[in-house]
């Protein structure tokens, strides 16, 4: 049975791409459908970020709002990167952050 779901999600991934190879050239060269196009990934990864930063499981099965020490690593991420860190230093800064909070 799972492979009917692997085969499935395979198709539905390639026929979703040429989908979108076969848009007209003349929808894509219109300025706010590059915009949109361009904010997308954007959009997806902070709603990715947000969803695994500020949730957790709930003991009845769903999901609840927490508030830890994932916060303050990503608080942390905000500002060396408003700050301009090289990328490395936001990562290790951030995961260092939340380790200390979580070993206190």
């Amino acid at each position: 049975m799972i492979w009917w779901a692997v085969l499935g999600g395979g198709v539905g991934c390639y026929l979703l791409k040429l989908a979108g190879l076969s848009v007209p050239e003349s929808v894509l060269a219109r300025p706010w459908v590059a915009r949109v196009v361009d904010l997308i990934p954007v959009a997806l990864l902070a709603a990715l970020v947000s969803v695994q930063v500020l949730s957790a499981p709930d003991p009845d099965g769903g999901q609840r709002l927490v508030l830890d020490a994932r916060v303050a690593g990503l608080g942390t991420a905000v500002v060396l990167l408003v700050l301009r860190a090289p990328f490395l230093v936001v990562v290790v800064g951030a995961a260092a952050v939340a380790a200390l909070l979580r070993a206190l």
